[in-house]
């Protein structure tokens, strides 16, 4: 997988409730991580494939941090880091029910050339992942989607919407939907993207002409749409601790599931059940192992015979 969104670093505070305008809230605890395109990437590499950063990784204190994580999950570079810019950051005020808001700026994973994107090889790469977030920096959005309409067609392109796709304007969108070999929303997004707030209908538009969408839906599991149809796909009842990065984790966990078998309602159970495990720890990239996934479907099929 080439993750063409790259990663920032989260500045994570726990607090009791969100401060009122004016206000001050009262934090708990603090931790400094990599999110952003970073947490899709754990999650694959949790699921056993090979993944590398299509997207910019700058140099600077935040990007060192970004850079240290990568190399122990064995994530390569798909091209130089840029020079004179560090990684952008993002502040994540987490609350006691493990909802999460977001206030971010965005430091090299927002600058992306053309002579940038030429320098990625592609020739081992079967599926490129892309966040509307690299669409909504003016700095990366029209080299990006230049180098999308010129994708190989063997290339599967896996396009997340991502929360900012409601600012995103038609003329930018439409070349990556109308590339999008799969799209990958929560209920929320798809509800922008379609115009239509019935999740299953949304589901089905968004499959329309193309592989097929996920449209996910929280504790409530997700919802595969092909020309099969569109088919509900439970999740797994756990104690929530934080929610943060478990898109991200549904959306990794698919890529590399369905790359190993080619399955998609194998692929989306995985995921579903990937993305309510990451629920169970702090932070935004705690992908549980395959090992760990695969028993609790396991267990799941025993139950229900």
């Amino acid at each position: 997988m080439l993750q063409m969104s790259a990663p920032v670093v989260d500045m994570v505070y726990f607090v009791r409730a969100l401060p009122v305008s004016g206000g001050e809230a009262e934090v708990t605890d603090f931790c400094v991580t990599p999110g952003g395109g970073f947490n899709a990437m754990a999650a694959a590499r949790a699921a056993g494939m090979d993944v590398r950063l299509g997207g910019s990784l700058g140099e600077g204190p935040m990007a060192s941090i970004v850079r240290e994580r990568l190399n122990e999950l064995e994530i390569g570079l798909g091209r130089d880091p840029l020079s004179g810019i560090d990684q952008g950051c993002c502040t994540v005020l987490l609350e006691p029910d493990g909802e999460r808001s977001f206030v971010s700026y965005p430091g090299a994973e927002g600058r992306m050339l053309p002579d940038d994107l030429a320098r990625l090889t592609l020739d081992d790469v079967e599926t490129v992942l892309l966040s509307g977030y690299s669409l909504h920096y003016p700095d990366a959005r029209d080299a990006l989607i230049e180098w999308i309409k010129a994708l190989p067609a063997r290339i599967a392109l896996v396009f997340d919407p991502s929360p900012v796709v409601g600012y995103l304007p038609p003329e930018r969108l439409a070349p990556v939907l109308a590339r999008a070999d799969w799209i990958s929303a929560n209920a929320a997004e798809a509800a922008v993207v379609t115009g239509i707030t019935d999740p299953e209908a949304a589901a089905r538009s968004l499959a329309q002409g193309r592989r097929g969408a996920l449209v996910r839906r929280g504790a409530e599991g997700c919802l595969l749409a092909t020309s099969s149809g569109v088919q509900a796909i439970p999740s797994l009842t756990v104690d929530v601790v934080d929610t943060n990065g478990a898109g991200d984790c549904h959306i990794g966990s698919f890529i590399a599931e369905l790359s190993r078998f080619g399955n998609p309602l194998m692929a989306a159970r995985y995921a579903s059940y990937a993305a309510a495990l990451s629920t169970t720890r702090f932070g935004p990239a705690t992908p549980p192992t395959r090992a760990d996934v695969c028993a609790r479907l396991s267990d799941s099929k025993k139950e229900a015979h």
